[in-house]
C-alpha cells in the first residue's frame, strides 16, 4: 500500500537542479522532491507521496495524522524493511 504521509523538512538543498529535503516522519527520516512546493521551508509539513511533496500541512493536523498511521501500523508497512518482510518471520526461512 502506498500513503500519502505527513512529514516535518527538516533541512533543505539543491541536488543538480532540483530542490530537496530531507523529512522526518515520525522517526523515519527519507530524502523528499520539493518540486511541487518551491517555497516550503524547514520546519513546516507537507504530505508526501512516492517522494515528492504534494501539499503544505498545519502542525497539528500533521501530528494526528502520524499517531493514527503509528497506531495502526501503516508507518512501519510504508517505510519497513521490503527484504526483511520478504524473509518472513525473524527471517527464518531458508533459500536452497
Amino acid at each position: 500500500m502506498c500513503l500519502a504521509v505527513p512529514g516535518r523538512v527538516m533541512e533543505i538543498e539543491d541536488r543538480d537542479g532540483t530542490r530537496m529535503a530531507v523529512v522526518d516522519f515520525g522517526g523515519v527520516v527519507k530524502d523528499v522532491c520539493l518540486e511541487y512546493l518551491p517555497d516550503l521551508a524547514v520546519g513546516e509539513y507537507a504530505i508526501v507521496h512516492v517522494g515528492f511533496a504534494l501539499q503544505r500541512l498545519d502542525e497539528e493536523s500533521a501530528r494526528r495524522t502520524l499517531d493514527l498511521f503509528a497506531e495502526l501500523g501503516l508507518l512501519q508497512e510504508e517505510f519497513g524493511d521490503p527484504w526483511e518482510a520478504a524473509a518472513g518471520p525473524a527471517g527464518t526461512e531458508e533459500w536452497n
